[in-house]
Parts: C-alpha cells; sequence; structure tokens
C-alpha cells in the first residue's frame, strides 16, 4: 500500500512539473531562441486600420515576436537581448517610399540642390559654391528650383551671372522643365531657328531667342549631351542613396524611375550583402519587349528583398491603345502604374484599368496604380475604390506655394490637388511617395504637408494616423507585401524607425521629430549621433 502511495505521489509530482512547465514555457514563448531586440517605453504605432497603439516591441531574428504593453514585452527580457529606451517618442514601421527614382536620387546627391532656396540670390550662391568646389566638372548638373523664387522668370542671364564658363543645367523640384545658360544652349545648338519638339517648348523672348527655360520634350535637346555615369557610379550611388534612405528612416522603396542596369546593381547589391533596403523594381513598358518582361519577371520574382512585376507607363498612349498595353501586362501578371498628372489623363488611365478589369485576362487581384496624381474629376473619385485602383501621390508637391499651384491649374481647380482626402474616404488605396531627387526624400516632412495643408486645400488634409498608413501598410499593399511588412505584429518583417518625440502628442512635436534611429530587418542600420 505504501509502495502504491509513493508511485502516485511521484506520478503526481512530475504531473504538475510538466504542466508547470508548460505553463511557463506557454508565458516565455521563447523556445525557438532568445529575443535579439526590444524597444519599449513607446508610442508603438501598429498602423493598422483601426489605428492601434501600444507600448513595446520585441524583435527575433528579421521577424517581429510580440508587439503590446510595456510589461508584457520586457518578459521577453534576457541577458543578450539588447534593449532601446523610446523615451516615450513615436515608433513606427519602417517608411516605405511608394515613388522613388534611387540610383538616381543617388546620383543628385552630387549635384547642386536648389530645394529650400527661395529666392534667384540664394540659388546663385549655390551654383557658384558648387562650381568652385568643382573646377574639374564639365558639367554643372543639379535640381530644385521653383519658379517662386524668381520675380519674373528663370533666365539664361541669371544663371549666365553664377557660371559662364561651362554649360549648366538644372531641373525644376516638378520635373518639368530645366533652367540652363548660354554654354548649355550652345552646346545644344538651340537658336531662333530651332523649332520646338514635339511635346516640348523652347521657351522664348519677345525676339525669339530662347530665355533659358526648356520644358517637356525640349529638355532632351540639353540633357542627350551631359555625360552618362559609369556602372561604377552608379554603383556608389545606390550605396549613397541607401545611406540617405536609411538616416531618414526609409526601409522599402518602389523604384518608379529603374533604368536600364539598375535591377543589376540591385542584384549584386543583394548577393554581396550590402542592399540595406526591400526594392521594388519597375522596369518601362512600352520600351521594353513583352517576351523580355517575362524574363525579367522570371528572373526576379516575389522575394522579400528585391523583386520586380510593376510596369510603368510613363507616358500613356491615348484611348484604345492605352487599354491594349494595360490588358498586354495584366494578362502577363505585372501590375500595371500609368502616370496621370490630370482630369483628363486620370480619366482615361481608369477607363483603361476598368475595361481590363470587366475582361476574361484579368484572372487576379491587379491592384494597378495612378502615378504622380495630383488632379482628379470630383466625379472619378469613387471609381478607384471601386476598381482597386492605387493612388499613389507625393505630398510634398503639395506644399509648394499656393500661387504657383493656382497659375497652374486656375483658381476653381486649385482646392482639388492631391486630394488625398477625398480619395481616402472613397475607398481609394493610398501610398504616399517622396518624388526623390526631384523632392527630397523626407516622409516626416510629406507627412507634416500632408497633415497640415494650405488654407485652400485644408479640406484634402488627413489625420496624422492615415498618413501614417499611406508611408507605410498602405504602399506595402500597393507591392503586395501587406503579408509581411507595413504594420508592427507579430511575425512581420522587422522593419522599424524611432522617432525623437510623440509627434502624436501635438504639431509642435511632429514639427520637431527626427529620425533616431532606423532597424531593417531586424538589424540597426541607423543611428543619429547624438
Amino acid at each position: 500500500m505504501a509502495a502504491r502511495l509513493a508511485a502516485l505521489l511521484v506520478v503526481a509530482i512530475v504531473g504538475t512539473t510538466l504542466i508547470a512547465g508548460l505553463i511557463v514555457g506557454a508565458q516565455r514563448d521563447d523556445s525557438s531562441g532568445p529575443v535579439d531586440l526590444i524597444v519599449h517605453n513607446a508610442k508603438v504605432y501598429v498602423a493598422d486600420d483601426l489605428g492601434t497603439v501600444a507600448d513595446a516591441v520585441a524583435i527575433r531574428g528579421n521577424k517581429i515576436l510580440k508587439v503590446g504593453g510595456e510589461r508584457e514585452v520586457m518578459r521577453y527580457r534576457r541577458p543578450q537581448t539588447t534593449v532601446i529606451d523610446a523615451h516615450g517618442a513615436a515608433v513606427l514601421p519602417g517608411f516605405d517610399d511608394a515613388h522613388v527614382s534611387l540610383v538616381a536620387g543617388g546620383l543628385a546627391r552630387d549635384g547642386v540642390q536648389l530645394h529650400g532656396a527661395d529666392t534667384l540670390d540664394a540659388m546663385q550662391t549655390r551654383v557658384r559654391e558648387w562650381v568652385a568646389a568643382r573646377p574639374e566638372a564639365a558639367w554643372v548638373v543639379g535640381g530644385g528650383w521653383s519658379a517662386d523664387a524668381f520675380a519674373d522668370q528663370p533666365s539664361r542671364a541669371a544663371l549666365d551671372a553664377a557660371v559662364s564658363d561651362r554649360p549648366a543645367r538644372l531641373l525644376s523640384a516638378g520635373g518639368d522643365a530645366l533652367w540652363v545658360n548660354t554654354k548649355a544652349l550652345q552646346a545644344a545648338r538651340i537658336t531662333r531657328r530651332t523649332a520646338n519638339p514635339n511635346g516640348g517648348v523652347i521657351v522664348r523672348d519677345r525676339r525669339g531667342d530662347a530665355t533659358g527655360v526648356l520644358k517637356g520634350s525640349a529638355m532632351t535637346l540639353v540633357d542627350r549631351l551631359v555625360p552618362r555615369p559609369t556602372r561604377e557610379e552608379r554603383a556608389k550611388a545606390l550605396q549613397l542613396a541607401m545611406r540617405d534612405a536609411s538616416q531618414h528612416g526609409v526601409t522599402s522603396v518602389h523604384d518608379l524611375g529603374a533604368a536600364s542596369g539598375d535591377l543589376d546593381l540591385y542584384d549584386a547589391a543583394r548577393d554581396a550583402g550590402t542592399l540595406a533596403l526591400r526594392v521594388y523594381a519597375s522596369v518601362q513598358a512600352g520600351l521594353t519587349p513583352l517576351d523580355d518582361l517575362d524574363a525579367i519577371a522570371k528572373r526576379y520574382p516575389d522575394d522579400p528583398l528585391l523583386k520586380s512585376g510593376l510596369a510603368r507607363i510613363a507616358a500613356p498612349p491615348s484611348g484604345d491603345a492605352l487599354t491594349a498595353l494595360v490588358s498586354a501586362l495584366d494578362s502577363r501578371g505585372w501590375q500595371v502604374a500609368i502616370d496621370a498628372v490630370d482630369e483628363p489623363s486620370v480619366r482615361e488611365a481608369l477607363d483603361a484599368i476598368g475595361a481590363v478589369a470587366k475582361s476574361a485576362n484579368s484572372a487576379h487581384p491587379a491592384r494597378h496604380r495612378i502615378e504622380n496624381l495630383a488632379l482628379v474629376d470630383p466625379q472619378d473619385v469613387p471609381r478607384f475604390g471601386a476598381l482597386g485602383v492605387v493612388a499613389s501621390l507625393q505630398p510634398l508637391h503639395a506644399s509648394d506655394a499656393l500661387s504657383t499651384w493656382t497659375r497652374a491649374v486656375g483658381p476653381e481647380r486649385a482646392p482639388f490637388g492631391w486630394a488625398a482626402r477625398s480619395l481616402s474616404a472613397a475607398g481609394a488605396h493610398l501610398a504616399f511617395g517622396s518624388d526623390w531627387p526631384l523632392l527630397p526624400l523626407d516622409p516626416l516632412e510629406s507627412l507634416r504637408a500632408t497633415v497640415h495643408r494650405p488654407e485652400m486645400q485644408a479640406g484634402e488634409q488627413l489625420t496624422l494616423k492615415s498618413a501614417i498608413n499611406a508611408w507605410t501598410s498602405g504602399a506595402a499593399w500597393a507591392s503586395f507585401d501587406d503579408h509581411r511588412k507595413g504594420m508592427l505584429k507579430a511575425d512581420m518583417l522587422a522593419d522599424l524607425v524611432i522617432l525623437s518625440t510623440d509627434i502624436f502628442k501635438s504639431s509642435a512635436d511632429l514639427a520637431a521629430a527626427e529620425v533616431v534611429m532606423t532597424v531593417f530587418d531586424g538589424k540597426v542600420v541607423y543611428k543619429r549621433a547624438s
């Protein structure tokens, strides 16, 4: 009898121990290895539709393990865990720039930077300083100027006053005009007799002489003369661009300006382990044969680090021709991005996407996109939601001086520019980007521009959380990556940004916010020096 009781007691003890072990194991949830990184004492914004905010996030490897309250996350802490105190500041998913030309942005870093120069004197000073620092440069290149900085119009004489010994070409912030000096006009052999090319304008004075401004396709008359960067220079530019991206909290990009050979550069960086952000690279539809597109899709399939599958139609044909091109791309499984900046072009793009959606060719959720969206007819706004079209906007364009925008489109249409709020309310999927290098690579400045719109456009401002979503979860949806990134949730990729303030607290905190740290794939890739 005693032996039987002893045996039962042993069984009970063993059973209790096993149950306790299971409970503790479930609570600790560390059977797969140590927790590598914890960010706590934070305002962790998940970037979901509910606007969820937590206190801390735990990361194991390159995945998020837990997002939740301070105590429940800190239970995962181990001696080997790196713990980061956010000091009450905001923590967001890594920014996903949905419209950028990454390598071009890296190359532009070496040019004259005119963003923020709000007077002619300031621009001339920057040009002179650039020229003095680069006496060997055959061309002066750069950009970022706005017409608002000029009392009248940009002129070659004004640029000659800053540099006259070599040709200069400076791209506008909108990307639609060049400001050139006399040397550049002479190099391009532009005279009174030079005809305007199709789709372009050589701006002239009353005597018929070129003023120094080239618009549209006329820009190619000068651009074709500028020396092309070598592969080595482009590879260096990629590394510089990725460094800039990390400093601004950008962990993913949709490269809408990928040039021939850029995919190879990305691939080489991935193989070398130096690709420090996630790239969704487009190809130029209409310039790339369909059979070549199939080969590109096979070589760069869906991958968390590098993939293609986005076909950009930068110069859309009209009517049936556009529908035929969208249909051909859609039937081969390509996502289509159509450039459309005004009401007629947006309507044509929606018509083409709608026609394809009704056809038998469209057997998958296409998530087609309209890029550079600036103006949309209010009657067409509901079609974005109905067709599942991505509205790709670059909000920093909305911060341009309202006088310039009003002159460009007229006072009646000006209030409807960059209609983010109307589109969102109609069910459109918003994806925000910087349009770098035409505009700065600065998601925080974009958030400020989206939340604080000019008085005339105040009806189109977004809440801060909605604007963040367009830079994170919305952009991830637009690239078919919403199952693995764009939100701070368990099992999502560990890409996040830690800011210097709690931007949800006040407008002043949003205005003062800077990126303190960027985590990509579970590793700290940028830390502010201070």
